[in-house]
Formats: C-alpha cells, sequence, structure tokens
C-alpha cells in the first residue's frame, strides 16, 4: 500500500473530503488528489501534520510496504528464525521487534514473528523470560485484527495456547469464540479447559463427542472414496477400502452396518451370489446391534437414546424394499436363499 493509498483510506474513514483536508493542512484540494493518486509525494514537512490529522503513526502512514507477498514474508520469517539460532534471545528480539515496526500492519508477519519468539522461550532457558510476554500478546492480540480469517483464527490459538500454559482458563476460553461452534478444534479446546479446571465429566462428554464425530468423519471419507472408485471400476482398491472400513469400525466400537452396505455394493459388482446373499444376512442382522457403540466403554458419558422399536423394524422393511430390487439384484432371482430373504 503506498503512501497516497493510506491517505485516502484513513481520510474516508474520518469522513473528511480532500477539500477540508487540504483546509486543515494549508494546502490545496488538487495537491491532496495528487497524493492519493501517486502522482506527488508530499512534503517531508508536512508528514507529521498528515499523521495527527488523520489520527495514526507516522510508521503507518509511511508504510509503504506493509502489503507484503507470501515470498517476502517467509523471507523475513527465515531471517527470524537464523537471528534467533545464532543470536542471543534478548538481540533477536530487538531485531525482530524492529522487523515488526517496519511493517505495522502486516499482521501475518506479525503473528508468525511472535510465535517464533514465543516457542524460542519454551524450548531454551532464556534470562527473565516472562519481561517478553506483553510484547508477544501484543503480537497476537494485533494479529487479530487482520482481514484474513486463516490469519485470525491463528492468532486466537496462539492466545488460547498462551493463556492455556499460564493458567489463565477463562482468559483462554475467551478466544475459542474465533472458532465456530462445530469447529472440533473448538470442541477439543474447550474439552482441555474442562479437564484443567477440574470438569471432569463434562471433559469426558466433549472427548467422547469429538471421537464419535471423527469416526463419522473419516467412515464418509472412506465411504466417498469408495464411491469414486467404484465408478472408475477399480475393484482391488474398493476391496480395500471395504476392509478399511470394518477395521475403522471396530477400532471406534461402531456396528459394522455401513462397512456392510459397502461390501454388498462390492459383491454386487462383482455378481458373488454367495458372498451377496451371507452380506444382506448380516445386514439385517446388524439392524439391531447399529446402537451397541452405547455399550462401549468408550463412550459413557454420552447419553444416546436407543433406537425405538418402530424406527428399527421400519429401517429392516425399507432395507428389504431395497433387496427386492430387482434390475440391481437379477443375478439372485433364481437363488432360494434370496427369495426366502426378501419375504
Amino acid at each position: 500500500m503506498q503512501i497516497g493509498e493510506i491517505i485516502r483510506k484513513y481520510r474516508k474513514e474520518r469522513n473528511m473530503t480532500q477539500e477540508e483536508m487540504a483546509n486543515r493542512l494549508g494546502v490545496t484540494a488538487p495537491a491532496v488528489n495528487k497524493w492519493e493518486n501517486g502522482n506527488s509525494m508530499p512534503d517531508i514537512m508536512m508528514l507529521a501534520p498528515i499523521a495527527r490529522l488523520l489520527e495514526i503513526s507516522l510508521d503507518t502512514l509511511l508504510s509503504f510496504q506493509d502489503e507484503l507477498t507470501p515470498e517476502e514474508i517467509t523471507h523475513f520469517i527465515y531471517e527470524t528464525s537464523e537471528q534467533l539460532k545464532s543470536k542471543p534471545y534478548d538481540e533477536a528480539f530487538q531485531w525482530s521487534k524492529k522487523l515488526i515496526e517496519q511493517y505495522p500492519n502486516c499482521k501475518e508477519l506479525i503473528w508468525q514473528t511472535a510465535v517464533l519468539l514465543d516457542a524460542r522461550r519454551l524450548t531454551t532457558e532464556i534470562p527473565d523470560s516472562e519481561s517478553y510476554d506483553d510484547f508477544i500478546v501484543n503480537c497476537y492480540t494485533c494479529a487479530l485484527e487482520s482481514e484474513n480469517e486463516i490469519t485470525r483464527n491463528h492468532a486466537a490459538d496462539s492466545l488460547y495456547g498462551f493463556y492455556l500454559r499460564k493458567g489463565q482458563y477463562d482468559k483462554a476460553e475467551e478466544y475459542l469464540s474465533y472458532f465456530s461452534l462445530q469447529d472440533p478444534e473448538r470442541k477439543f479446546k474447550q474439552a482441555q479447559i474442562y479437564s484443567n479446571t477440574g470438569r471432569i465429566d463434562e471433559a469426558y462428554k466433549e472427548f467422547e463427542k469429538l471421537l464419535f464425530s471423527y469416526y463419522a468423519m473419516a467412515s464418509a471419507a472412506l465411504h466417498n472414496i469408495y464411491m469414486l472408485v467404484m465408478q472408475e471400476n477399480n475393484l482391488p482398491k474398493a476391496h480395500m477400502l471395504i476392509d478399511k472400513q470394518q477395521k475403522l469400525a471396530n477400532v471406534f466400537d461402531i456396528s459394522s452396518y455401513h462397512e456392510l452396505t459397502c461390501r454388498l455394493e462390492y459383491e454386487t459388482a462383482v455378481k458373488d451370489t454367495d458372498a451377496a446373499i451371507k452380506t444382506m444376512e448380516e445386514i439385517l442382522a446388524s439392524i439391531d446391534t447399529m446402537a451397541d457403540f452405547r455399550k462401549s466403554p468408550l463412550y459413557e458419558h454420552m447419553n444416546y437414546q436407543a433406537p425405538s422399536e418402530e424406527f428399527t423394524a421400519d429401517l429392516k422393511e425399507k432395507i428389504l424394499t431395497c433387496f427386492r430390487d430387482e434390475e440391481t439384484y437379477s443375478f439372485l432371482k433364481d437363488d432360494e436363499r434370496y427369495r426366502e430373504l426378501i419375504k
């Protein structure tokens, strides 16, 4: 962002016209217009009055290069890392501080620099380590103002971690608001706070709900990969994915129903009569055990309601209706076991 763009930005934020700004500074409106369009630069003697009028610091006014490219940020972070490796911490800290002062509006650079400074204190014995707390927290807080959502989330995560380490759990919890309520990362952090503040039952529930949701996400991902593989008729890979589904269900103490449905689709594709009928029988039998995960010690603090008999019966009838599809299961129509199954 050039100086003219900075002048225009903060002038408009203060609802000031070019004419009003010119009158306050004792210059002409065309002169202000030229500054903002990059056709000329303010005289050096005008810089301080402009900054005062716009209520910004000279650092902000003169931040010609505050919008750094990702490559430039990477370069500066590498230099910061090298400073921390080769020089005493305070000397590297002062160097980093000057770097941030040079680019006060680059929130990503500020956050990444603070992360390096903070991490160094955790891995190395630093004299008077806590004296750097305020600066590092201020950097994280500054990054919270970023227009980039990812940078804001990173900054909130860093502040959460900082206050968690300090045992200031109420303060750490404040920064969870930067994460979506449905974000598993937020739920995990909330569970950590419950655990660290003695709310053990609540911690158990949050961790167990996360465990169950992670299974659902992993299972859904495997199933969708399986569907893509079947479209490509890659049967060996499809068989491998079915095996993964079964192992996943076993690890998380979940009913094998979903794994069985994938297996049936595979066996139908290859027209394996014996295997398909056996799997159909297992699917119907598994309906009664779909909620058995509630009995697992992995989920003993969760209060899931058992499915009603009506729900189970309705589901069974819907599955049988699917099994009766003549087009899909035409290769089974002459098998007595199949005809008995779908009655």
